[in-house]
Parts: structure tokens; C-alpha cells; sequence
């Protein structure tokens, strides 16, 4: 006699996802199953983009119905980004499930540059993303993305995203002339921020990626603790006097209790464009070895490249210009190793509990 769907699922409940290292449980809920005799078909339904990463989940499926004389038949996964908890007194916003901040302790690591590669590389993989541009005094994303205008206001009240290589964005670049300066002191740069971020009529996202302002002062303190963060990204070159920065960045979200997902080293090697020679211009492994003395999670190299460089002032970023090359490779696997770390984050409570009401 075949087994139900929901035995199976009981069966699948305990197998270990090896990229999370917790149990299938939680993703049982939302999988579909259909057996026929001893063949079992699954529709996995995953937290995080699968990428490349499919037979690696697939192994202890396969070996799990096995012990039971079962065989995995035909098998896809599917995504399901869950809202994951944010800082004590916050709430998530509607419709963004998980707000990820990419900081450096210091400008010119290439924080923009990969916070926009990032960003497409989720949505390359699979999730509904955004972008908001927290870099007051010096916005990018404008330009990187390839746009210009400004946000269009429906009710006088709030602002559309505009939108460049489908990634939903918005930007203080949007609102001012392009060769003005931001002249306005801390509390003025705060409220701008808060109303870029809570008045834009942002769609149903996975992740809204925000590029934080360089540095840990007074600004970036403050949206670390308002803006409701699942978790945070380092961004650092391997030179000491970024990585010293870098680690002040770091001490102030474990601060304000915001996860830190893990390191980016950006610039790692200067890649000639005429011989191909790689150079380690900035030192070696100074990100790598950060995240090691933190117990953070590697997340990947990038060179100094001048096509990365390119591409990006063009409007047409890597992943999104040469999505084949090395580089856009290295940007999808960090990508990747992102979504992985916020998946294996606490979810979000607050809305499924009922209100707690005293009566006298």
C-alpha cells in the first residue's frame, strides 16, 4: 500500500536542509506532494533561492524516502521568502518581507556597486526585490541603475518606485538636481530617509535591499535603529585601513541587535584588462579573515575590474550587462549565500500571535 502525501511530509519533516542546517518542517507546510505506488513527487517550497544548489537538497530527500522503499520522482523547488524578525519595537513593513542593510565602515569599497549587483542577483534568482538609496550626500543608484525622473505621486501623499532592469528603487538622486548638493544636517537627513523609505508604495518584496550611508555616525546610527532590519552586510577591501572601519560598522549593529550576515571583500585583486594578471593591490584575505575573527559568514571576493566599473557607470550593471561572466558569477553566489543566512533567521511573530487584551 502507497503512503499519503502527509506521511510523506511527516517523513520529509525531519530531513536536514544542508544549506540551513535546519529540518524541512516549516517548509512542509507549503510543499506539494503527489505519490504514485512508491514514487514520490515533490514541489519543495524553499526560503531562499535555490541557485545552485539543487542536488545538494535533493541527497538526503532521496536517501530519506529511500529507508521507507520510497523514490523521489519528478522534483523542483519553489520560492517562498518568509518575513523574518527585525529589531525590539519595530515591525516589518507591509509588503517587504525582509529589509537588508549594505554598510561599510568607509566610502569607496564599492558598497553601491554591490548593493545594486546583489540586488539583481536575487531577482535573476528568482525574488521580487528593491532598492533604496540611503546615501543622502552622495546618491547613486540613479546612475547605476540607468535612471532619471522623478517618483510619480498618485495621492500627494506617497511615491511610486521607479523602476530599472525590474528592480524597484528609489532615491534622494530622484528628488534633487543632479548637480545639487545636499546641504542638510543630521535630523534633516534622517526624516528624508524615513520618508523615502516608509512613502514609497514599494510592491510585494522579498527583500528590499538598502545602500547604507558610508561610516557609523550619527545618520547611519539612526536608520540602523529605525529601519526594521533583518540583517546587515559588510562590505571592506582586504586594505587595513577599510577593514579597521569596517569592524566599527560591525560592532554597531550587533549594537542595535541587527544580524550581520556576513562579510563581502570587494577589490580583493586588480584584474589587468589587457593580460589578464591578478594583483593583490589592497592585501590578501584581510575580509576573509575578518569574518573568521567575528565568526561571520564568508561571503565572497570580487576584483577590481575595470568592466564591473563600466557597467556600472553605464546604467547597466554586471549581472545585469555580462550575466555570464566571472564576475556576475561571484555577485550570484553572494547573493545566494545572503538569502541562505536570512533563511535561517527567526521569523517574524508579531503578526501571527493574537493580540494580547486585559480585562479588569
Amino acid at each position: 500500500m502507497s503512503m499519503s502525501p502527509d506521511e510523506i511530509r511527516t517523513i520529509l519533516s525531519d530531513v536536514i536542509d544542508p544549506n540551513t542546517n535546519k529540518k524541512l518542517a516549516a517548509n512542509m507546510k507549503h510543499s506539494v506532494i503527489h505519490v504514485n505506488d512508491t514514487s514520490v513527487s515533490l514541489t519543495l517550497a524553499l526560503g531562499y533561492p535555490i541557485h545552485n544548489g539543487l542536488n545538494a537538497i535533493k541527497q538526503p530527500i532521496e536517501t530519506a524516502l529511500g529507508a521507507h522503499g520510497l523514490s523521489l520522482g519528478q522534483f523542483e523547488c519553489v520560492l517562498r521568502v518568509e518575513t523574518h524578525a527585525v529589531q525590539r519595537g519595530l515591525k516589518p513593513l507591509p509588503n517587504v518581507r525582509n529589509i537588508i542593510a549594505v554598510a561599510s565602515g568607509k566610502g569607496g569599497v564599492g558598497k553601491s556597486t554591490t548593493s545594486v549587483n546583489l540586488a539583481l542577483a536575487l531577482k535573476s534568482q528568482g525574488a521580487r526585490v528593491g532598492l533604496l538609496d540611503a546615501d543622502i550626500y552622495g546618491p547613486s543608484v540613479p546612475m547605476m541603475l540607468g535612471l532619471s525622473g522623478k517618483p510619480e505621486s498618485r495621492d500627494n501623499k506617497t511615491m511610486e518606485p521607479l523602476v530599472g532592469h525590474g528592480i524597484e528603487a528609489n532615491s534622494i538622486g530622484f528628488l534633487i538636481d543632479p548637480d545639487s548638493a545636499a546641504i542638510w544636517r543630521g535630523p534633516m537627513v534622517s526624516q528624508a530617509l524615513e520618508q523615502l523609505l516608509r512613502q514609497t508604495n514599494w510592491g510585494d518584496l522579498d527583500y528590499l535591499i538598502i545602500d547604507m550611508p558610508p561610516g557609523t555616525g550619527d545618520i547611519a546610527l539612526t536608520l540602523s535603529q529605525k529601519v526594521p532590519l533583518a540583517g546587515a552586510v559588510i562590505v571592506t577591501t582586504p586594505q587595513d585601513l577599510a577593514l579597521a572601519d569596517a569592524r566599527k560598522g560591525l560592532h554597531m549593529f550587533r549594537k542595535v541587535e541587527v544580524p550581520v550576515l556576513g562579510v563581502v571583500e570587494n577589490m580583493s585583486m586588480h584584474v589587468c584588462s589587457n593580460c589578464g594578471h591578478a594583483e593583490p593591490i589592497f592585501g590578501v584575505h584581510g575580509g576573509r579573515d575578518m569574518a573568521a575573527e567575528f565568526n561571520l559568514p564568508w561571503l565572497g571576493t570580487l576584483p577590481l575590474a575595470m568592466a564591473i566599473r563600466e557597467q556600472t557607470d553605464s546604467g547597466h550593471p554586471t549581472v545585469q550587462a555580462d550575466p555570464q561572466s566571472e564576475a556576475a558569477a561571484m555577485y550570484q553566489t553572494i547573493a545566494n549565500g545572503v538569502a541562505i543566512q536570512v533563511a535561517k533567521l527567526p521569523r517574524d511573530m508579531a503578526g501571527k500571535m493574537p493580540p494580547v487584551v486585559v480585562k479588569p
